[in-house]
C-alpha cells in the first residue's frame, strides 16, 4: 500500500491485496516462515460502518467503482475505489465531513463516471481483526479477520460471512517477484489454516449477491 495526501484535502491510496474465504470455526494462520517478516503485532479489533451508493442504473458497479461512506477504523471517511488492476487498486479518501451528504469534492472526482443521482446500495458492518506482519523495515503487510454483515438495500437481502484479506503494506517488496515470492508463502500459511481463494472479488459484490 502506497499513500500519497496531496494538498488538496484528499489521500490516493495504491491497495495492492488479496481475499479468501473461510468458515466460520477456521483457525488463524500461523505466519513462520514469510520472507521478510520477523514479527506479528497484537490484534487491534475494529468495528466498521459502511454505506456504498451508486446510481438507480448502477452505472458506477459497471465501471468497477465503489463509493463509500465508512465510519470507524484508522481510515474513517469517503471512499471512492477505482477498478481493479491484477492485485492492485486505487482509493481516493476524504474525511467525513460534518453531515452524511456527498461532499463536493467527491461528486466531481464521480464525474468521469456519472453526474447522475446517488442514491443508498448497502450497507456492510464488519467488525475486523487487524494484525500487522512486520520487519526490519517496517509494516510488510496486513492480515484482517473480518465477521461481515452486509444488507443489499434495494432487495432488503441480508448475508453474512467471515473472510481474511492479506494487503501489502510500505515495506513490501516493491518488485513483482518479490510480491509474489511473500504471496506464495502467505497463501500457503492461508490454505494449511483452512482458507480458501475468494469466491466474490468484493465485499460490495457479494453483498448484492455476487
Amino acid at each position: 500500500m502506497t499513500e500519497t495526501p496531496d494538498g488538496s484535502g484528499h489521500s490516493r491510496t495504491v491497495e495492492v491485496e488479496r481475499k479468501y474465504d473461510v468458515d466460520v470455526a477456521t483457525p488463524l494462520p500461523q505466519w513462520q516462515g514469510l520472507p521478510g517478516v520477523d514479527a506479528v503485532s497484537d490484534a487491534e479489533v475494529r468495528e466498521l460502518d459502511a454505506r456504498y451508493l451508486d446510481t438507480a442504473d448502477a452505472a458506477l458497479s459497471r465501471a468497477g467503482v465503489a463509493l463509500r461512506r465508512r465510519t470507524g477504523g484508522p481510515d474513517a471517511g469517503w471512499h471512492i475505489k477505482g477498478p481493479r488492476e491484477g492485485d492492485g487498486r486505487l482509493e481516493i479518501g476524504w474525511s467525513l465531513g460534518e453531515d452524511e451528504s456527498v461532499p463536493d469534492a467527491v461528486m466531481e472526482t464521480l464525474s468521469r463516471w456519472t453526474r447522475d443521482e446517488l442514491i443508498p446500495l448497502a450497507r456492510i458492518e464488519n467488525s475486523r481483526t487487524a494484525y500487522l506482519l512486520t520487519g526490519p523495515e517496517g509494516v510488510v503487510a496486513e492480515f484482517v479477520d473480518d465477521h461481515v454483515r452486509a444488507t443489499d438495500l434495494r432487495q432488503g437481502v441480508r448475508r453474512e460471512w467471515r473472510e481474511w484479506e492479506l494487503e501489502l503494506g510500505p515495506a513490501a517488496p516493491a518488485d513483482e517477484a518479490g510480491r509474489e515470492e511473500l504471496f506464495a508463502a502467505a497463501e500457503r500459511a492461508i490454505f494449511a489454516a483452512g482458507g480458501r481463494e475468494a469466491a466474490s472479488g468484493s465485499k460490495l459484490a457479494r453483498a448484492l449477491g455476487f
